[in-house]
């Protein structure tokens, strides 16, 4: 069997690895269109949770992170001069152009044939067997499949709003570091972390009102790769001056950018011929939650066993690589989701919360109290202080009161008329809900939408009613986890209204949860 690789990134290079070692019988040509000390970026980061099935599959990155590496376990998040630490969030990092280095010299160890500064395209690999584009976000392969409509791989993109730019900095940060800065044009914020002895990683996220304030829009983007925006760097090497003690930020090829997501359903097709996907070419995952680089090996992990356990029936073994590969990246995507949304609204929480509330805010926005609490009981138990402090009582015991209506606790019962639209809500009485207003105190009830598309008609429809109606809270219900957290932030943060998040599976770890990073007032299940 021959086999093409289209991409010599960690994906592809462990591909080819793997799939030597397996079988050396099967010839496998890695071929790359950068030089073999090309990288664009500076670091790739690895969690330790995530790392036990490309070491069994192969000890080349372990050997990697070991001798080469930079390991951690505790994030910081700096606030308005203040630095709060939250650990059991084993890390590690490696330069990326160490790493790549690493693996080329191991995967040509065990046969693989490498050729640098040649780009092909499906046309020229005529003669192999299967074809695997791990070319990256930009894939040539794809979009050669997908042209003029002759293969439907159900792609799907999302676009976030949130800008961010990627450079490195002489300064060396301890471990994975969020800083979030107000300067004169608006809110920026920094991931941070150690690659080497020499080197961090220094990732820069804003929103895109800020960006234009601050005159970062005038980069020409459509300049080819390498060329990096000079006047982008000066600006937040000054801004972040005090955060790394006046160091240098380092650049190569930065430019500023708008994360895509993408989802695939299908990740190979057998005509016009074999084509299998991996990495970035079929999907991507937010970096505030995943490493690409880490989802790719996987991929290739995935790969590399169904070709060896579906020797003679490539059809079976391209399926059997979806079935084993897909579910992860799946739940992956839907934890980067809220993770994303976060960062795209990042300056509204700097302004509203207290630094222990921003950070227990931002690590609890895919994971429960719980099991936040399982990594770092200190830090979780910190913050139910510092509500305690502010409110006399814990989270949920901590009564509520509002326009003449009350209620014990912030975990209450919601009474549901028969199209399950909320009517009323328990507390010291009951409180209706209505989507207008009525007599005597009461409750709008806004349905969040089934999608993000929808956000901007439901954020219109509860600021009309929080300008006429004098609602005592907004109960949310309906459309998805995020799309109601999103409309409670709204209804607290801007249209400055108690919010409901009503949830009929809520239990006390999600309820406190809830409130006590601030999303909402009230949580509310079914009574």
């Amino acid at each position: 069997m021959r086999i093409a690789v289209a991409g010599g990134g960690p994906g592809g290079l462990f591909l080819a690895t793997l799939i030597r070692r397996a079988d050396p019988s099967v010839e496998v040509t890695v071929f790359e269109r950068n030089r073999a000390d090309d990288t664009f970026g500076f670091g790739v980061v690895f969690s330790d949770r995530t790392l036990a099935g490309i070491h069994e599959a192969d000890p080349v990155l372990r050997d990697a992170l070991t001798g080469h590496g930079s390991h951690w376990d505790e994030i910081e998040v700096r606030l308005k001069g203040e630095r709060i630490r939250c650990g059991g969030n084993g890390m590690a990092a490696i330069v990326r152009r160490t790493l790549l280095a690493l693996m080329q010299a191991r995967a040509r160890d065990v046969g693989a044939d490498l050729r640098f500064s040649t780009e092909v395209t499906l046309d020229e690999l005529g003669g192999y067997d299967l074809v695997v584009a791990a070319d990256g976000t930009g894939s040539k392969i794809r979009r050669q499949l997908e042209s003029g409509g002759s293969v439907d791989l159900g792609t799907q993109l999302e676009t976030a709003t949130a800008k961010f730019i990627w450079f490195g900095t002489d300064y060396l940060f301890d471990g994975l570091t969020f800083i979030h800065e107000r300067g004169p044009d608006g809110v920026f914020a920094v991931h941070g972390y150690p690659i080497s002895d020499r080197a961090s990683t220094f990732i820069v996220e804003t929103d895109e009102a800020t960006w234009r304030r601050a005159g970062l829009d005038e980069f020409d983007v459509t300049q080819p790769p390498g060329q990096s925006d000079l006047v982008s760097q000066d600006y937040l090497e000054k801004l972040f001056a005090e955060q790394i003690d006046g160091r240098r930020l380092l650049s190569n090829n930065s430019r500023w950018g708008n994360f895509r997501t993408r989802r695939t359903k299908r990740w190979h097709t057998l005509r016009p011929r074999p084509v299998a996907l991996l990495g970035d070419a079929v999907h991507t995952a937010h970096f505030s939650v995943g490493s690409g680089t880490k989802m790719a090996m996987e991929d290739a992990v995935a790969l590399s066993r169904a070709l060896t356990e579906h020797p003679d029936d490539l059809a079976a073994a391209l399926a059997a690589y979806e079935d084993m590969a897909q579910p992860s990246v799946r739940r992956i995507q839907d934890s980067a989701r809220p993770s994303l949304a976060w960062w795209e609204h990042f300056g509204r929480y700097h302004d509203a919360f207290e630094p222990w509330q921003f950070a227990y805010h931002f690590l609890s926005r895919s994971i429960t109290d719980a099991r936040l609490a399982r990594r770092d009981p200190g830090f979780v138990a910190g913050s139910h202080r510092a509500w305690a402090r502010e409110h006399g009582a814990g989270p949920l015991d901590t009564p509520f009161e509002a326009g003449g209506w009350s209620a014990p606790g912030r975990l209450v019962k919601v009474g549901f008329a028969g199209d399950g639209t909320p009517e009323h809500v328990v507390g010291s009485s009951k409180l209706p809900l209505a989507r207008a207003a009525r007599p005597g105190p009461w409750g709008v009830t806004i349905e969040a939408p089934g999608s993000e598309t929808g956000l901007p008609a439901a954020y219109e429809e509860l600021a009309d009613v929080a300008a006429s109606g004098s609602p005592v809270l907004a109960a949310v219900h309906g459309g998805t986890p995020l799309t109601r957290t999103l409309v409670c932030e709204r209804a607290r943060l801007v249209e400055r209204l108690p919010a409901l998040l009503v949830d009929r599976e809520a239990d006390a770890d999600r309820a406190l949860t809830t409130v006590l990073s601030g999303r909402a007032d009230l949580v509310g299940g079914a009574g």
